[in-house]
């Protein structure tokens, strides 16, 4: 098969994978994510005896634009009024899970005979918890409309935002084995513009806007209009070193203050289930290969670890 049909090849197995165990877990009573990772894991680069994908790093693309779709969407469903209500309650609560999984990490870290460095980073790892996962659970189960999960994903945002600054810590307390408060100062400070552009674009410019072009726009141009201000939202947020998720879901959460907020979210659903697919697979089954992720362990702490 031509390269260029290559990653055609990989996707048919993929969607065929996903559907066949899913179909299975749901026969068997069990959650569609459990047959999403089982995919994942058969048809990776590690197993032979199933059609596997020809290449991870080719599809790894198709993960991150499933993540986008996934957190897009889900900023569409809480806009950034809904945040602010349990932004208070969101911030303590996600500040008390990262010192408490923290401390408990690093002391796992410490009773395992690990260096200080390894422990840290044991203690950054199992502090973050899995957007992707939580958010195809709360789908699953129908847990997206109750009054609780306003304050969950609240708090998977604020966990993002303190993800962002503990990878900047951890990574220069790996080359320089010291704390760099300037580079912190100045990533908080990104944060804070980052935060009222969000806030100045999500509640007066997009909305005014839509609202005055609203008898010019149709579906096609509205679908292609609110990709494009995703992506566009994206893109700034990596530029300035932020995730592309967090991006995503920024500017799901501006159109969700638009007039055309509900219409928005009907089209893009198609998309966002066919990519949210692809992202779980990928992202969670197939990363659950033990040498694959083995090797990653090793290329992230090890130089870390020989600096320290």
């Amino acid at each position: 098969m031509s390269e260029e049909l290559n990653l055609v090849r990989d996707l048919a197995v993929i969607l065929i994978a996903a559907g066949v165990f899913t179909i299975i877990s749901k026969a068997l009573k069990q959650p569609s994510i459990l047959g999403y990772i089982l995919a994942g894991f058969l048809v990776g680069p590690h197993i032979d005896f199933f059609p596997g994908i020809s290449s991870v790093e080719e599809v790894d693309q198709w993960s991150e634009i499933g993540i986008i779709f996934l957190m897009f969407a889900l900023g569409l469903e809480f806009s950034f009024k809904k945040l602010l209500k349990v932004g208070g309650t969101a911030l303590t609560i996600a500040g008390c899970k990262f010192i408490g999984v923290f401390f408990v990490g690093y002391i796992a870290g410490q009773a395992m005979n690990w260096t200080v460095m390894e422990s840290v980073f044991l203690a950054g790892l199992l502090s973050m918890s899995s957007t992707t996962v939580v958010i195809k659970a709360y789908d699953e189960f129908n847990l997206k409309r109750k009054p609780q999960a306003s304050l969950v994903f609240g708090t998977l945002v604020v966990e993002d935002l303190i993800a962002i600054l503990l990878m900047v810590l951890l990574s220069t307390m790996a080359v320089s084995n010291q704390f760099a408060g300037s580079e912190m100062l100045f990533n908080l400070a990104k944060l804070a513009f980052f935060i009222i552009l969000w806030f100045l674009v999500g509640i007066y410019l997009i909305p005014t806007i839509l609202k005055k072009t609203r008898q010019w726009i149709n579906d096609e141009i509205l679908l292609v209009v609110s990709i494009g201000l995703c992506f566009g939202m994206v893109s700034l947020a990596s530029a300035v070193g932020f995730s592309s998720a967090l991006g995503a879901f920024v500017m799901g959460s501006i159109l969700a203050e638009t007039v055309e907020s509900e219409h928005i979210m009907h089209l893009v659903g198609g998309i966002k289930d066919l990519f949210g697919v692809l992202a779980f697979i990928i992202s969670v089954g197939v990363s659950v290969s033990a040498d694959k992720t083995a090797k990653n362990i090793r290329l992230s702490i090890g130089p870390a670890v020989r600096e320290y």
